[in-house]
């Protein structure tokens, strides 16, 4: 549990902490953003912790953490994303030894990363096809030589370095903003976050943003105490954990659920696009939260000076395909039909003529079949305007054709998109 000591003088603990992180790195800026200030009515500022050495805020509660165990000749953790090059790059600037386990399936991308930032002095250990098999090795090893476990969030030093992101926004700000935005994954980030602002800004507002199919933070407020949550959507893979830590909700407990948000993966999409195509800022998932969040508070944001903690930028873009695949669905601009025509000639030429001027077919796989009357076709349909499509439909209809509209069925689109 999270020692009332931890909490009494959270401030002055921040503030030291901060101070050790400027023998790693330099404050990350804290940016007004011209352009979600105009959509939102709002004085927007980012935090922009995809701009750290490592393009996320994980590296401070590793450095934290591992400059209070100094004497540790072996620093241990099991992490497939963000968490693991933090601690790869703590070591490599510590001249400590860190031994990293991964599941298997962690992208090469990823492995590589970490094993760019740590050097010589980290060791990579795939094990494991789920990351709890690589905690349970982690760990286990761990125990075997006697080193120390870096959790990515559950520890009270690690929550304390993740303080330094609050620490340097009030710094920067010059002010206590009226509300922040911040994403809950394991709840480190937003722990230390509530710590802090209790003692240094008490009437700021703080929102905590999940993703929907990651909401341990909003089961846990219902119980009173961590869950774990079944079948985590992986998507939002910075912040989708099953279950909240013990000492990061003992710092959360008695939150409103209010305060609680829940966001959908697809429109988290259309929140990348939206910030990569105008503001050239390149987020990964986790990292679009807080920003995707002010979508369900505009109403209680207008005229507000509001700070949004863009967590993190290790965007893979093999992945931007499907980020976008998924914006264009969530905002109706992309759909996919299992079209049933009539076998006959000039059937499939009719319905094309159906298609407007901003219609891009961009899927198409049909089978003629000689002895049915109907042929089904799967057909993908881009366009500029949800609109466009009723009057495609009503007309394929009125045509003697059945359109069949899968775009929502996952089961169907996961498996043939």
């Amino acid at each position: 549990m999270l020692h009332l000591s931890i909490m009494t003088e959270y401030a002055k603990l921040a503030a030291q902490a901060e101070q050790r992180m400027r023998d790693l790195f330099p404050a990350t800026p804290l940016q007004k953003n011209e352009h979600l200030s105009g959509l939102y009515d709002a004085e927007i500022w980012l935090k922009r912790e995809d701009l750290s050495p490592v393009r996320s805020y994980k590296l401070r509660g590793a450095y934290n953490a591992m400059g209070k165990q100094s004497d540790k000749d072996v620093f241990v953790c099991a992490s497939a994303g963000n968490h693991a090059q933090g601690v790869a790059y703590v070591c490599r600037h510590m001249g400590k030894k860190g031994v990293i386990f991964m599941p298997v399936t962690t992208p090469e991308q990823k492995v590589n990363k970490t094993k760019m930032f740590g050097g010589e002095n980290i060791e990579v250990k795939l094990v494991g096809d789920f990351f709890d098999a690589s905690l349970a090795a982690a760990q286990e090893y761990c125990a075997k030589v006697n080193g120390h476990f870096l959790s990515p969030f559950d520890d009270p030093d690690v929550m304390e370095g993740q303080s330094t992101v609050t620490h340097e926004m009030l710094d920067q700000l010059g002010k206590a903003p009226d509300i922040v935005v911040v994403p809950v994954g394991g709840g480190g980030l937003s722990s230390s976050m509530r710590l802090l602002l209790s003692e240094r800004a008490p009437d700021t507002e703080i929102f905590f943003v999940e993703p929907a199919g990651g909401a341990s933070l909003a089961a846990a407020v219902r119980a009173g105490n961590p869950v774990t949550i079944n079948d985590v959507d992986t998507f939002v893979d910075g912040a989708a954990v099953a279950r909240i830590g013990e000492n990061t909700f003992e710092a959360l407990k008695g939150i409103s659920a209010d305060n609680v948000l829940s966001v959908p993966e697809d429109r988290i999409c259309t929140t990348i696009i939206d910030m990569l195509n105008t503001e050239g800022i390149v987020l990964e998932p986790a990292g679009a939260l807080a920003i995707d969040a002010l979508k369900d508070i505009s109403e209680r944001i207008k005229g507000k000076t509001v700070v949004c903690v863009s967590s993190g930028g290790n965007f893979d873009f093999e992945r931007l395909p499907e980020v976008k695949e998924r914006a264009q669905r969530y905002s109706g601009v992309k759909k996919y039909y299992v079209l049933r025509l009539p076998q006959r000639p000039g059937a499939l030429r009719e319905f094309l003529g159906f298609l407007g001027p901003n219609d891009d077919v961009t899927r198409f796989e049909y089978l003629k079949k000689s002895a049915r009357n109907f042929g089904s076709i799967l057909i993908g349909i881009e366009t500029t305007n949800p609109s466009n499509f009723a009057p495609l439909e009503r007309q394929a209809i009125e045509a003697g054709m059945m359109m069949r509209d899968i775009t929502e069925d996952h089961a169907i689109v996961d498996l043939i998109i």
